[in-house]
């Protein structure tokens, strides 16, 4: 079966089993492998070059195929696989579940910090018009060498004019990013037209800009509100989520709609980092693994089914949070940091 995932036409190496639109008419199933300007819809998971080959000849030259329309397959969606660091979304295409955040990086900095970044294996980032700076992250990708396909990049439209006018800001964001196509695109926060914006942004899903779509900072009452107005399921929602903040009441009522949660400043925002880090019972865990503070919150993060984008300039926390990885919190210890929980937000 393959899942329907459309993109904007662009270079694919193609492998056996994937479905292109091919010249713009023709749907194509490879069973070898090939460098072409087509645009991806899926893959038929489960099959090899030789195997599509013998079925050829068998059937004389021609086999039948069956394609359907499905909705989400939330019985995948959203599970986090710790071994490859990533998760499917219920939009049918994968997302990395740790990033670098980019808010309060200025347009030479944050240029750095992605390419430090990209470096050390990160290949999702996470931007935002209000942040100023996606001309940055654009720049960063173009001149990185790291092929387009395999980084992952988060904008979003802010409430006021792009939500008033959001095909113009839509457009906006790609023409500064200059990387072809937009994975994800979120929603700041609820605002004014914040529907009117969705709706835009679902066109943009029907034409091949964006890939995937969600929100950012929708809790609980307002997706009720929200959600039912809308055609396509938001496929993430970012929220604060840190130790201080757990948020255990929304996260299993996001996760149980099929979405995949990520949590924005997972190591307490500026001005209140070090009172976390510095925490004894984060600490003596740490310790207790041979890993800092920092890895110990994100570590706790994603065991909680929670996509993590920790900020920074600095090459070295950069890196030192990619390295989450290579141990696992014990249930106890999951326990100790849940019971941190103080309901404080740090907006």
């Amino acid at each position: 079966m393959a899942r329907a995932s459309p993109q904007s036409n662009r270079q694919v190496n193609a492998k056996p089993g994937d479905v292109i639109l091919y010249q713009g008419s023709r749907v194509t199933i490879y069973y070898g492998e090939n460098s072409w300007n087509v645009t991806p819809l899926g893959h038929i998971g489960g099959v090899t070059g030789a195997g599509l080959r013998e079925a050829l000849k068998a059937g004389g030259g021609h086999v039948s195929v069956t394609f359907s329309l499905e909705g989400p397959r939330r019985d995948h969606a959203g599970v986090f696989d710790l071994e490859r660091g990533s998760v499917r979304l219920n939009s049918g295409y994968t997302m990395p579940i740790n990033s670098l955040g980019t808010y309060s990086l200025a347009w030479e900095t944050c240029a750095s910090a992605v390419k430090a970044a990209l470096a050390h294996g990160v290949r999702l980032f996470d931007t935002a018009s209000i942040y100023r700076n996606e001309a940055g992250v654009g720049q960063a990708i173009r001149e990185s060498g790291v092929p387009r396909e395999e980084i992952f990049v988060t904008p979003k439209l802010y409430p006021g004019s792009q939500y008033d006018h959001p095909e113009e800001a839509i457009q906006d964001a790609l023409d500064k990013l200059g990387i072809g196509y937009i994975d994800m695109m979120l929603l700041h926060r609820p605002g004014r037209n914040d529907g009117k914006a969705y709706k835009a942004m679902e066109q943009a899903v029907a034409e091949g800009k964006i890939c995937s779509i969600g929100l950012s900072n929708w809790y609980v009452k307002e997706l009720e509100e929200f959600l039912p107005q809308v055609s396509i399921t938001p496929a993430l929602v970012q929220n604060k989520i840190h130790p201080f903040y757990r948020e255990n009441d929304v996260i299993p009522y996001i996760q149980d709609l099929g979405i995949v949660v990520q949590g924005w400043y997972p190591l307490g925002g500026r001005g209140h980092t070090a009172e976390l880090l510095g925490n004894e019972v984060i600490s003596g865990i740490a310790e207790a693994h041979g890993k800092s503070s920092a890895q110990v919150i994100l570590r706790w993060n994603l065991q909680k089914g929670v996509a993590v984008i920790p900020g920074s300039s600095n090459a070295e926390h950069i890196r030192e949070n990619t390295e989450l990885y290579g141990f696992t919190l014990s249930d106890a210890e999951m326990a100790q940091i849940n019971a941190l929980d103080r309901r404080e937000k740090h907006d």
